[in-house]
């Protein structure tokens, strides 16, 4: 029997896609990892919440194991084959359309003079030696 999904958690058939793209949940050396279905459940209810590490409920286990988790995968690209992958095999299943794309406002940074900057160019004055 499947526990209860929740809000913000990924169903049987997202995890079925999602857990062979992930690194092995035993390492061939050192201690086992947490549950990798239960970290990344944390790491999505963070990014879906915009909560703060602290916020995170005590299910997905310590603030500190789920966000050395997304942080150590984003260094070693694990996020960027996971992507890659998914949309290789969208694009299989005709389920990727290519010619649509969204900019969403929060990635790009606004000019100067959206943020209230003064308009115009700032001269530099130097003093002149007696």
């Amino acid at each position: 029997m499947t526990p209860q999904l929740r809000r913000h958690e990924l169903s049987d058939e997202q995890w079925e896609k999602l857990e062979p793209l992930l690194p092995p949940q035993k390492p061939h050396t050192g201690r086992p990892n947490k549950d990798h279905r239960t970290i990344v459940n944390g790491i999505l209810w963070i990014l879906k919440t915009g909560a703060q590490w602290e916020d995170l409920p005590e299910r997905y286990g310590s603030p500190k194991t789920v966000s050395s988790r997304l942080y150590r995968w984003r260094k070693a690209g694990v996020w960027d084959q996971v992507l890659a992958e998914l949309q290789r095999l969208g694009d299989t299943l005709g389920e990727v359309q290519w010619t649509i794309h969204y900019v969403d406002g929060t990635s790009i940074r606004a000019h100067q003079s959206a943020a209230g900057a003064k308009k115009g160019v700032r001269k530099m004055v130097r003093k002149q030696k007696p």
